[in-house]
């Protein structure tokens, strides 16, 4: 069962390849200021995979050139939040409970986020009324170095019926 985000996503693939990546990057950040201040790009969303994008440039550098920490953090837990977003039915919310990140080695250029959910999550989040998982994020820069080891814990609560 598809929920509204899921729904979207797949009306974009109709549109020109050209022409997708830019709607969803504008609908995401439309919703999501954060997403389009930091100018995050969505290369993949699917319903078992999200990886998002962020260019090393002057606003979302830190003192020594480098993604700031926080943008770091930012592009991890958008790829983590989508996969969840685009699984949750429509009735739960998604918060982040956790977000645990090591810097261990400094970033060269631009950041990749690839986050994954499995089988097995989808259907928790389906059947259980709330709860939590650990969305796996994987985070590399252009030299294929993990500058970060995160992860990532998100929960969902029933929407509130007014």
């Amino acid at each position: 069962m598809k929920n509204q985000l899921a729904t979207i996503v797949d009306k974009l693939q109709s549109k020109p390849k050209w022409l997708r990546g830019w709607l969803l990057d504008f609908a995401l950040g439309s919703t999501i200021k954060f997403i389009g201040t930091a100018g995050l790009h969505c290369e993949q969303l699917t319903q078992e995979r999200a990886v998002f994008f962020l260019k090393n440039r002057k606003k979302v550098q830190n003192h020594i050139g480098t993604v700031h920490a926080a943008a770091t953090s930012l592009v991890a837990e958008t790829a983590s939040g989508m996969v969840v977003g685009m699984n949750i039915p429509d009735d739960k919310i998604p918060v982040l409970k956790t977000m645990h990140i090591d810097y261990v080695k400094r970033s060269t250029g631009n950041l990749r986020a690839v986050a994954s959910i499995s089988k097995e999550q989808i259907e928790k989040l389906h059947m259980e009324e709330k709860g939590d998982t650990v969305i796996k994020v994987v985070v590399t820069d252009d030299a294929g170095v993990e500058p970060v080891e995160c992860q990532m814990i998100w929960a969902w609560v029933p929407k509130v019926r007014k």
